[in-house]
């Protein structure tokens, strides 16, 4: 395969992920938007404790979504590391998510139910980011790639005697 052929492979697996990644987080977006919106209307909780609620409650759908849509096919050896890798990450995320929410209302004021769901959604766009590299980079790593290439091939044909018996090779 030709260098541009292999980048080919990389950015159209890449796009894959990205888009899985993001159907995962659209919907996880989705719940967490009507958990916090739900928490706010039918409690008192101030609005960064509600955040955190649904932040929370969208971290678990994520984890499932991630793991068996996602990244399904990345390795599954040590599931302890991972969900504690996940939930590293994921509270780092919370807490971007929610820095963004909690500068916003308590500092500068801004604490109407737009604005609050705006901010909110900024923080999470924020999170989203930095969870998509952490994510791929140490939580769902990917297993080594074994790519058969065409020189092997041909290596393999060449040691080949003429009565077509494979040649015995020595460590």
């Amino acid at each position: 395969m030709t260098e541009r052929g292999a980048l080919r492979v990389r950015l159209d697996r890449l796009g894959r992920e990205v888009a899985k990644f993001g159907a995962v987080g659209a919907v996880g977006t989705l719940v967490n938007f009507a958990v916090f919106n739900l928490v706010r209307h039918v409690t008192d909780l101030h609005v960064v404790r509600a955040s955190v609620i649904a932040t929370v409650v969208a971290i678990a759908f994520n984890y499932v979504g991630f793991r068996y849509f996602t990244y399904k096919d990345r390795d599954k050896s040590g599931r302890t590391k991972e969900l504690t890798l996940f939930l590293l990450f994921s509270a780092v995320g919370l807490v971007i998510e929610n820095g963004v929410l909690y500068a916003a209302t308590y500092w500068f004021g801004w604490d109407s139910r737009l604005q609050s769901n705006f901010f909110k959604f900024l923080g999470m766009g924020i999170a989203t980011l930095f969870r998509f590299w952490s994510y791929r980079s140490w939580v769902f790593k990917a297993l080594p790639v074994r790519e058969t290439t065409v020189g092997h091939a041909e290596s393999f044909l060449e040691e080949t005697d003429a009565d077509e018996k494979p040649a015995v090779r020595r460590p």
